[in-house]
């Protein structure tokens, strides 16, 4: 399906950071996002991969505006060319932006889930609703129950019929898979294609690389806070030497059919950042320029990447 927006969602330079206090009780600005940048266009999946505190579940946040009141967010967010003020946020949430949430502990204890799930839209889609539950393997007595009655694997389930049911033409999934078995995962993501080929966008956050190359358009690779690299997931396929940043390199060698190979050194923490570019202490390439100066973003071979070096 055709739409008139060439980008659906556009992120330039985002930068979050939150107001923190030191042992002294002095006030201190943590940075913990910073340049990152995204574009995701209708019909399409775009994969969100990294490691634990790179920033991706704050990328979410920062997208549908539900950061703590702690929180400074700067740069610039457009949906659907239009700047993604926090009044537009609050309108769209739930209805043109929908999330699936990491945590289960989302659900509602005293309500039942069935009712949960139909949301506050009337009619309520209660038939559309019991679709998608049989479709996920969820028995019908499901709607009845309460969050605590389910297992990890149905409440992630009714958690992605949540975001499904809703006509939301951008759906942010932050890791919707944990817990489900392989054929419910493959399930949720078949419906997440459908979607997209209907002309929805699709963010899916993952640490499961592997599922995200089998249906996902494109791969941004996340480091620290910021994108380093965005590329078509047919390049991951291919192998490292499609690639343009080194970190991306090393993600697909710690791929386990890969050798499961690590690289030294620790994403670093927010509060002690390197100067320059923020791979520079673990990447093989780097130069005095590369600990000095941040490098910008650049297309080459048809995709992003912020780095001196590539090629």
């Amino acid at each position: 399906m055709e739409s008139k927006y060439d980008s659906l969602l556009e992120i330039h330079d985002l930068s979050v950071s939150f107001k923190m206090y030191d042992k002294a009780l002095e006030q201190t600005d943590l940075q913990v996002i910073s340049d990152l940048h995204l574009t995701v266009r209708p019909g399409e999946i775009v994969a969100v991969a990294g490691s634990s505190g790179s920033g991706k579940s704050l990328l979410a946040s920062a997208i549908l505006g539900i950061l703590p009141g702690n929180a400074t967010v700067g740069g610039h967010l457009h949906y659907k060319g239009l700047e993604l003020t926090p009044e537009r946020q609050i309108n769209l949430r739930g209805t043109e932006i929908a999330l699936i949430p990491q945590s289960v502990a989302y659900l509602d204890p005293l309500m039942k889930v069935g009712k949960q799930a139909d949301g506050h839209k009337k009619p309520y889609p209660t038939e559309k609703r019991r679709g998608l539950f049989k479709r996920f393997g969820l028995p019908e007595k499901t709607e009845n129950l309460y969050p605590f009655q389910l297992s990890g694997g149905m409440a992630r389930r009714v958690l992605v019929s949540t975001a499904l049911i809703t006509d939301a033409e951008l759906i942010i999934a932050d890791e919707p898979t944990p817990g489900m078995s392989l054929d419910q995962a493959l399930e949720a993501l078949k419906m997440f294609r459908e979607l997209a080929n209907e002309g929805k966008a699709i963010i899916l956050i993952t640490h499961d690389i592997d599922l995200a190359f089998e249906f996902a358009d494109r791969v941004a690779v996340f480091y620290a806070g910021t994108t380093v690299e965005v590329a078509d997931t047919e390049d991951f396929r291919r192998g490292p030497e499609y690639l343009r940043h080194p970190y991306s390199k090393a993600l697909w060698n710690a791929l386990p059919q890969n050798g499961f190979k690590p690289i030294d050194g620790f994403q670093p923490y927010a509060g002690n950042l390197p100067t320059g570019c923020l791979f520079n202490p673990r990447c093989p390439y780097a130069t005095v320029e590369c600990r000095m100066k941040t490098p910008p973003v650049t297309r080459i071979r048809g995709g992003e990447v912020r780095c001196f070096h590539a090629t």
